[in-house]
């Protein structure tokens, strides 16, 4: 040992009893089971500050020396710390991943962001004992962790002292667990789109197994580099690694935005406004005219409902899924665009470029220099706790949109491909967002036939707002302002940035773009969704429950006849309740109130009366929504079932011509001929009915 490495070790031996004696103990009271001592850096800046300061120098030496040192302490107990580690947390030289350049080489550095990849745990051999198969002495060699080394200079046995044969002795060998990590930059921190940066990790021994892709964590660690290799040889560019001392898990909620006092100051005086839905409501998508309803809709969104963990281990879902249907160029995308922007963490994709792997999870054959399969985490991974934007969604591929079903219900996402059997979270909201099959609306036919969309996949939304494109001279004029307002107001504000010559003041613009500024800052906005989630945790009044069980059990009662669709399911009752936790949410209010009821029923009444609405007799039918197919147009099929079963019976073969059938069933039942062809198409699709020939018809038994 050196002189300067003796003067570190008595150093650090000192600290160690002065501040973690306590810990040192439990350590040797759990060890091996528990194999690291966590120590806290603002600890050692506190005792040496030339200490910590050689920490962040010259980490490699000084964490062997603080090990050295530990394993030195006399302890009360008979224990040898021989592989205890010193885990430093709390680093202060934090840098992002896209600033790493050389200087950091063989510094400590503190990286936050997200796992991407993670492989799985296994064995890596650190001395490989190696048996001289002539005479059986056994060599042992270090190894590094790049390349086996095998014992080039023979067998030590002096009697032999032969360059082999040589066989790898695993019961002498060491071996350390090892896995290797992706860490890339959380999506909420980048800046305009730009593509993530990631950085590959080394974890070790008792650090690894402890993470999955989508946990955010700051990883402690020396940043090493190591040489890239080409086909003829070795390249003058160096790869970085990590190499971890410590990890550290982030809370999973919103800890990445910093919220100041002041910051907190006006969020509250914010919530004291008796005017603060309509100012939330003003802060969404102000560029696009009207659409309050839906914007209300989006805030409550934002804000979700409480997450419920009973007693029983079941979970229940706080996140609202909403759905937007509707015309082309109605701005849908536009306010998918905005929520994302709003929310503390939003990932926003589109349903022609995803695919199921992509939003879910996938695993790959992997790239970190191995080729083992890892897991990376999708879109709804990403979005943990905030919200997911797919637009698109009814160009997405039918298996793509299977995937969605666990995502959005159970809020958990299972893969088991290659091997890996695994569960991620993707506690996030939906918002999704789709145009109609045949390109606009029509009323006066089912959600489920206009959007090719699964009906299981709809029933899972709490919302699904319809947006039509219907002319109407006053409010078109308004819309047609409006929007030449934000064309002008954007075309003075570039002419004053870009020409140096420009007369146009900025008090002129600014009174200009008043018209669509948001009421709230989009800043403050996503602090004050983000303090909402993180502190307020709504319960109901009694008198709010109870308004909504007479809301649900009325509806319900209108389906009580034998010839009655159903009109809502327990499904539009659970949205209810995460609506009104909202609506109070955004008051930051711990009482959801009966105010808050009658507005979250005022929403969903507004959906409902577009999308769960039979458009052939005008109630209220939930099938619509939960197996696309209306009660009438189920008692139609039937009485479709029964005309041709009688038309059968009546022809030789059991085959029932088309016209005869179209010609009874308007004439008996008053079901029109284009009504008619299309059930016998539905009845086609779903293998009830075979068509032997173009005119002729059969029912499969």
């Amino acid at each position: 040992m050196t002189e300067a490495e003796s003067k570190w070790n008595e150093k650090l031996k000192k600290f160690f009893k002065d501040y973690y004696w306590n810990e040192i103990l439990q350590l040797a009271n759990e060890y091996p089971d528990q194999r690291s001592l966590t120590v806290d850096f603002t600890d050692i800046e506190k005792f040496d500050r030339e200490l910590s300061k050689e920490f962040l120098e010259r980490p490699g030496e000084l964490i062997e020396a603080a090990e050295a040192a530990l394993k030195e302490i006399d302890l009360p107990v008979e224990k040898e710390f021989e592989q205890a580690h010193v885990r430093i947390i709390k680093i202060p030289n934090r840098i992002p991943i896209r600033e790493l350049r050389s200087k950091h080489l063989s510094r400590f550095v503190a990286i936050e962001g997200m796992i991407r990849k993670a492989t799985e745990v296994r064995p890596r051999i650190t001395k490989a004992a190696f048996q001289c198969l002539r005479c059986g002495h056994l060599t042992l060699v270090e190894q590094n962790s790049f390349k086996f080394e095998e014992p080039f200079a023979g067998c030590e046995n002096e009697t032999c002292g032969k360059k082999g044969p040589f066989k790898v002795s695993i019961e002498d060998s060491s071996f350390v667990d090892a896995q290797k990590l992706q860490i890339q930059e959380s999506p909420e921190n980048l800046k305009g789109g730009s593509q993530p940066q990631s950085l590959e990790v080394d974890s070790e021994d008792d650090l690894t197994g402890n993470v999955t892709p989508g946990d955010r964590v700051i990883i402690n660690g020396v940043l090493k580099s190591r040489q890239r290799a080409l086909k003829d040889g070795k390249s003058t560019f160096y790869d970085l690694v990590l190499e971890a001392n410590s990890i550290e898990h982030l809370d999973q909620d919103f800890d990445e935005l910093e919220i100041t006092p002041e910051d907190e100051e006006k969020i509250l005086e914010l919530s004291r406004d008796p005017a603060i839905y309509d100012k939330i409501i003003g802060s969404i998508a102000p560029s696009i005219y009207g659409y309050e309803d839906i914007k209300e809709a989006l805030a409550l969104q934002l804000f979700s409902g409480v997450v419920k963990n009973l007693p029983d281990g079941s979970r229940i879902r706080g996140d609202i899924h909403m759905m937007l249907v509707g015309d082309p160029g109605i701005a849908k995308s536009q306010l998918l665009r905005y929520v994302v922007k709003l929310s503390p963490r939003g990932v926003f994709a589109s349903g022609r470029s995803a695919s199921a792997s992509g939003l879910t999870a996938a695993a790959v054959k992997d790239d970190l220099n191995d080729g083992r399969w890892t897991i990376e985490g999708g879109a709804l991974v990403m979005a943990d706790m905030g919200v997911a934007a797919v637009d698109e969604m009814d160009k997405m591929k039918t298996e793509d949109k299977s995937a969605l079903h666990e995502a959005m219900e159970q809020q958990t996402i299972s893969i088991a491909k290659a091997g890996i059997i695994a569960t991620l979270k993707s506690r996030c909201a939906l918002l999704g967002a789709a145009n109609p099959k045949y390109g606009r609306f029509d009323r006066y036919e089912g959600l489920a036939e206009q959007i090719s969309m699964p009906p299981a996949l709809l029933s899972r939304f709490d919302l699904i707002f319809v947006l039509l494109d219907t002319p109407n001279h006053a409010l078109d004029s308004r819309i047609a302002n409006h929007i030449l307002q934000s064309h002008y107001a954007g075309e003075l504000h570039e002419q004053r940035e870009k020409l140096p010559g420009s007369l146009i003041t900025e008090e002129f613009v600014e009174a200009e773009l008043e018209v669509i500024e948001p009421v709230i800052e989009a800043d403050i906005m996503r602090k004050y969704v983000a303090y909402a989630r993180k502190n307020v945790y709504p319960v109901m009044e009694d008198n709010a429950r109870s308004h909504l069980i007479n809301f649900y059990t009325d509806l319900r009662k209108s389906g009580e006849g034998k010839n009655t669709p159903v009109p809502v399911t327990a499904r539009q009752l659970e949205a209810l309740v995460r609506l009104s936790e909202a609506s109070a949410r955004v008051r930051l209010s711990n009482i959801a109130t009966l105010e808050d009821a009658k507005r979250t029923i005022r929403i969903v009444m507004n959906c409902l009366k577009n999308v769960g609405v039979d458009p052939e007799t005008g109630a209220l039918d939930a099938d619509i929504i939960a197996s696309g197919t209306s009660m009438s147009q189920r008692n139609k099929i039937k009485i479709l079932k029964d005309v041709i079963k009688k038309v059968c019976e009546r022809h030789p073969g059991s085959k029932a011509p088309l016209e005869e059938v179209y010609a009874e069933a308007e004439k008996e039942y008053g079901i029109d001929r284009i009504h008619a062809e299309e059930y016998i198409k539905k009845m086609r699709q779903r293998g009830d009915l075979v068509a032997p020939d173009q005119i002729h018809i059969r029912l499969v038994n």
